[in-house]
C-alpha cells in the first residue's frame, strides 16, 4: 500500500428490508417492528441527505482549479522527483521536538493528490485499453496540461530547462480574491493560474506559503467580488458526519464527491503537526487544496492525501482540519510566512515502563530528553526528566505537545502542567516564535587509542560503565562539557542492549538526577529497587541525540555472557 497526495457520494441503502424478507415473516407481523426501527432514523435525516445538489450548486463556483509551470532543473529534479517526497514536514528518526522541522520524506505509501506533469507526476497515467475512449480522453488531456509543447511525458524523466506544469485545486476565502490551496501544488512555481467555474483565467500571486502543514495562500484581481466560502468548525465534526469533497481530478474540474467522516486526529508521520480528518470521499490526483465541506456548507478541511496502492483512490483521503488551517492561513495572510509557538524542548513518549519507572499511573504526556539553553521552558524553569502534561490547561503527550505549542500565540504565558519527582507542579512559561537559525553541534575530535578509567561491570543492567576522563572523551569523541557515564561495552543478551543502548553511549541521568559515576547509577538502581520499583529511566545521550530508556532491575545479575560488541574506536 501506498499513500499518496492529491494534487493533479455513496448513499447508504438499508439492509432492514432484506433482514426481514430473509425471516420469513409474513408482511402483516413485520410491520410493526418496522416502524419501530424506522423512526429513529428518520431523526438522523439531516446526517444523509436525498440529494447533495442544492448545497453543491451552492459551493461549486467558490471552488477554482490551479495550474502552476516550473522550468526544470537539476536542482529541482533532485528535490522532487522521489515519489515519497510531498514537501510536507518530516519528524526525524530522533526525539520530536515542538519546534517547525526541516522537510522530510512522507510515509510509504503516502501520495499528494497533486502532481506536476512529467518527472513530477504522482505516479504512472491510468492505463487504459488501447484504442478505447478513456486512452484518447487522458491522451489529449495530458498533451494539453504538462505533456506535447514544451512538456515532458507524463510519468517519465523530467529534461532540465523544460516546463513541468501542476494541476491541483483550491477554494476561495475572501471576495478580494483570496485562495486556498495546498503548498505541494504551487511549491516552486515560475508561474501560477487559478481558472474560475465560469473558465476565466487569473494569473495569481503567492502571498505565502508554509511547508510545514503544506498550506499556501494565493491573491487573484478578478476585477469584481468573488463568491467565498467559509471556514466551519472541524472540532465540531464526527466520526460519521457526511461530508462533501470539490475539486479537480484528472483535470476535471467541478468534480463532486461525498463521503463520512471516517476518522479523526490520524498522524501520517509526516511531521510535528499531523492531526489529518480521514474521510471516505473519492479523492484522486488533482484534488490536492480542494475544501471538504461539511453539510452547512462549510470547509471543515483540505484535502491532501490518500492512501492507495496505485494512485488513485480507494476510499482513504486525509484532510488538513480547517481549525489548524484556519490559523496558519491568518498567518501568511498577515506575515507572508506562519508564526509558531516555541518553548524550546526535545520530548519523547511516555511508555508504560517510562511511567512506572517515575511513578505515573497511566503513560500520558510528553517527556524532556533535552532543552535549548536560553529557551522559554529552561528559563521557566523546565527540566530534562519533567513529564509536561498540559500546556495552557489542554492535556498533551508527545504527539500532540508540538502542535499545541505550535498553535499557542508567540507572546503568550501559558501554564505548564508538569510531573516532577512524584507530583505535579505547574510552571508558567512564555512561548517564543521559532528562532530559524539553530545552532550546529561542533565537529567531533579525532578518536585515539587511548585507555581510560577500568570499566565497572553491571551485568545486572547488561553493560560496562565508566567515569568520563579526557582519555574516554577523546576515545569516544565526546565534547569537553560532556557530563555523565559512559557506555564502554554491551552484554548480550541484556536489558541494555534489548533498550537499543551501545558503546560509546552516555547516561547523563537516572530516576531523574544527574550521574557522573558508575557507583551513582548503582545507588540510584538501589534506591528503585527498594522502592519496588519495576525499572529506572535513563537519560541517554548517543551522538548528538538525547532518549530516556526504561531499564528493568532486577535483585540478581542475568547470566549472560559477554560479547565484546564494541562501538568505534573501542579496542580491548
Amino acid at each position: 500500500m501506498r499513500f499518496a497526495t492529491t494534487c493533479s457520494g455513496a448513499s447508504a441503502a438499508s439492509s432492514l428490508r432484506a433482514r426481514l424478507l430473509a425471516s420469513g415473516l409474513s408482511l402483516s407481523l413485520i410491520a410493526a417492528p418496522a416502524l419501530s426501527v424506522l423512526a429513529p432514523q428518520a431523526a438522523l435525516a439531516r446526517g444523509a441527505p436525498d440529494s447533495f445538489a442544492d448545497l453543491a450548486a451552492r459551493l461549486l463556483p467558490s471552488v477554482v482549479n490551479i495550474s502552476s509551470t516550473e522550468t526544470v532543473t537539476d536542482d529541482s529534479q533532485d528535490d522532487d522527483d522521489d515519489p515519497t517526497d510531498q514537501g510536507a514536514p518530516g519528524a526525524g528518526p530522533g526525539d520530536k521536538d515542538p519546534s517547525p522541522q526541516t522537510p522530510g520524506q512522507q510515509a510509504p505509501g503516502l501520495k499528494t493528490p497533486g502532481g506536476k506533469g512529467g518527472g513530477k507526476s504522482d505516479g504512472p497515467t491510468p492505463a487504459f485499453p488501447p484504442g478505447s475512449p478513456f486512452e484518447k480522453f487522458f491522451h489529449d488531456f495530458m498533451n494539453k496540461h504538462g505533456g506535447g509543447k514544451g512538456g515532458a511525458v507524463p510519468g517519465g524523466p523530467a529534461t532540465p530547462g523544460r516546463k513541468m506544469q501542476s494541476l491541483g485545486s483550491g477554494f476561495i476565502i475572501d471576495g478580494s480574491g483570496l485562495v486556498v490551496t495546498n503548498n505541494h501544488v504551487i511549491k516552486g512555481a515560475d508561474t501560477i493560474t487559478v481558472t474560475l467555474q465560469d473558465n476565466t483565467v487569473l494569473k495569481a500571486k503567492l502571498l505565502g506559503h508554509d511547508d510545514k502543514t503544506d498550506l499556501a495562500l494565493l491573491k487573484v484581481d478578478a476585477g469584481h467580488p468573488l463568491p467565498a466560502v467559509v471556514f466551519g468548525d472541524s472540532d465540531k465534526s464526527r466520526v460519521g458526519d457526511w461530508v462533501l469533497a470539490i475539486g479537480n481530478p484528472f483535470g476535471l474540474s467541478g468534480t463532486v464527491t461525498a463521503g463520512i467522516v471516517s476518522s479523526r486526529g490520524r498522524s501520517l508521520d509526516s511531521g510535528p503537526y499531523d492531526d489529518f480528518i480521514q474521510t471516505d470521499a473519492p479523492i484522486n490526483r488533482g484534488n490536492s487544496g480542494g475544501p471538504l465541506f461539511d453539510m452547512d456548507g462549510g470547509v471543515i478541511g483540505i484535502n491532501t492525501a490518500i492512501y492507495s496502492p496505485s494512485g488513485g483512490s480507494i476510499g482513504i483521503g486525509f484532510s488538513i482540519p480547517s481549525n489548524e488551517a484556519r490559523t496558519v492561513i491568518d498567518q501568511l495572510r498577515q506575515f507572508g510566512k506562519a508564526k509558531r509557538g516555541w518553548i524550546g524542548v526535545r520530548i519523547q513518549d511516555v511508555t508504560q515502563d517510562i511511567a512506572d519507572s517515575l511513578g505515573l499511573k497511566t503513560a500520558k504526556g510528553a517527556l524532556v530528553a533535552g532543552l535549548e539553553p536560553n529557551g522559554p521552558a529552561a528559563k521557566a524553569g523546565l527540566k530534562t526528566g519533567d513529564v509536561i502534561q498540559q500546556v495552557g490547561g489542554k492535556d498533551v503527550d508527545g504527539r500532540t505537545l508540538p502542535r499545541v505549542v505550535g498553535e499557542t500565540p508567540v507572546g503568550q504565558t501559558v501554564p505548564l502542567g508538569i510531573w516532577r519527582d512524584g507530583k505535579s507542579q505547574t510552571l508558567q512559561v512564555a512561548i517564543r516564535d521559532f528562532p530559524e537559525d539553530q545552532p550546529k553541534p561542533a565537529a567531533p575530535t579525532a578518536p585515539t587509542k587511548q585507555s581510560g578509567p577500568a570499566p565497572v561491570d553491571m551485568a545486572d543492567i547488561g553493560m560496562k560503565l565508566a567515569t568520563l576522563d579526557d582519555v574516554l572523551r577523546q576515545k569516544y569523541q565526546l565534547g569537553d562539557s560532556q557530563k555523565g557515564v559512559v557506555v564502554t561495552d554491551i552484554i548480550e543478551p541484556g536489558p541494555a542492549f534489548d533498550r537499543g543502548i551501545k558503546v560509546g553511549d552516555v547516561i547523563v541521568e537516572v530516576q531523574q538526577s544527574e550521574v557522573s559515576t558508575p557507583a551513582e547509577i548503582q545507588a540510584r538502581i538501589a534506591e528503585a529497587r527498594k522502592q519496588k520499583r519495576p525499572s529506572v529511566v535513563m537519560l541517554v545521550q548517543s551522538g548528538d541525540g538525547m532518549r530516556w530508556v526504561p531499564l528493568p532491575v532486577q535483585a540478581t545479575a542475568p547470566q549472560a555472557t559477554p560479547k565484546g560488541r564494541h562501538g568505534p574506536g573501542n579496542h580491548d
